[in-house]
């Protein structure tokens, strides 16, 4: 068995449902002990996190990544138990084998190798670990960041576990990520019977012009890596459940997933601007849950490319899309330059999650020649 199979077959055999760690990160803290890396435990809350370092000088690379993982819902419709690790035809089944302990394990067999081969090798190496990105990510890598930067401990180049892949390992590489603001919007009006609406004033009738100019307006027109702002409508509530009751309140919540081309503080700006147009009385509170990154094609973009094309002979594409990820700490607290790479993201947060195993060692291996192109 394989380094980096047996470290995979580890991680999944532990039921870490976030927040909890259960000693995922003694086992990679163990395993990066034995190749000199420096460790720092970081216990924030009831989140475990860990920083570890071999190394002094710069570039200094990061591996980041999270050992929680979502729950698994019934156990009883996975095709095999979610913490058995089990290999069924060349794949690795199990909760949190894509996302991402299989990163994980790639990550420390390609370092270990690294280091074998280049003892001496230019720059540092870090690992920043939390078990707390599923969740809240409250207690996780943000403070991690936050300590790196009080401590003065520079990151250049950061690259993040997530499973990237579309259709085959290494298709996409994750060189950004919009930025994520909620709003929640209170129209105040007047309360009625419905017979007598001149006697009310019905706060749905008010926000509708309003709800409309908001969901026609051109927020940005993106750019070379970034589709333009989405602004998108989670949830209307208002009325008390009967027919002859005009309401007093409507509640309306919303996102914006937003390019480079704006800030959040940008945005809430321009939403208030058109609600005081349509003159009705309102309270909005607002909360960014990620600032948006961009890594443009440049060192660690380049090094990823190449160790790609070298391992898997394919040409990569770069892509913004998705979610949010831990990068969104790290890009701009640390003002790294952050990609995200990992295995196919087809099964992640579904029952019967897996991995090809082969997809893992190639995957340890593109983490190889990454590690070469940047510190050698």
């Amino acid at each position: 068995m394989s380094k980096t199979l047996e470290l995979a077959k580890k991680f999944v055999s532990i039921d870490s449902i976030t927040p909890q760690d259960k000693g995922c990160q003694s086992i990679m803290t163990n395993h990066l002990s034995r190749l000199n890396f420096e460790i720092t435990d970081l216990k924030f809350g009831e989140v475990d996190n860990f920083w570890a370092v071999r190394g002094h000088q710069s570039p200094v690379f990061v591996f980041a990544g999270h050992t929680d993982v979502v729950p698994v819902g019934d156990e009883s419709k996975w095709y095999v138990p979610p913490f058995s690790a089990q290999v069924k035809e060349g794949m690795l089944h199990g909760r949190g084998t894509a996302d991402m302990k299989g990163s994980l394990a790639a990550m420390l067999s390609a370092t270990d190798r690294f280091v074998k081969d280049y003892p001496n090798h230019k720059g540092s190496i870090g690992y920043l670990i939390t078990s707390d990105e599923e969740g809240p990510a409250i207690d996780g890598t943000v403070k991690v960041a936050q300590y790196l930067k009080e401590i003065n401990q520079t990151v250049d180049y950061c690259l993040v576990g997530e499973p990237s892949a579309t259709n085959e390992l290494g298709d996409v590489i994750k060189n950004g990520r919009r930025g994520s603001l909620n709003g929640t919007l209170k129209v105040i009006g007047k309360q009625g019977h419905i017979a007598y609406p001149h006697l009310a004033n019905n706060p749905i009738h008010l926000v509708i012009p309003a709800l409309n100019d908001l969901c026609n307006e051109v927020w940005d027109e993106g750019n070379e890596y970034f589709p333009a702002t989405s602004f998108q409508i989670s949830n209307i509530h208002s009325g008390t459940g009967v027919t002859n009751v005009i309401p007093g309140e409507g509640d309306i919540v919303f996102n914006f997933r937003y390019s480079t081309q704006n800030t959040h503080e940008q945005l809430k700006s321009r939403v208030c601007v058109i609600l005081d147009k349509h003159n009705f009385e309102y309270q909005i509170t607002w909360e960014h849950s990620g600032y948006s990154f961009l890594t443009p094609k440049g060192e660690l973009v380049n090094a990823c490319v190449d160790a790609i094309k070298t391992v898997k002979n394919i040409n990569t594409q770069l892509s913004t899309s998705g979610g949010t990820s831990d990068g969104r700490f790290i890009a701009p607290i640390l003002e790294a330059q952050v990609v995200e790479l990992g295995p196919l993201n087809a099964t992640i947060h579904q029952v019967d999650e897996c991995v090809s195993i082969q997809d893992l060692e190639d995957l340890s291996d593109i983490y190889y020649h990454i590690l070469k192109n940047i510190l050698t």
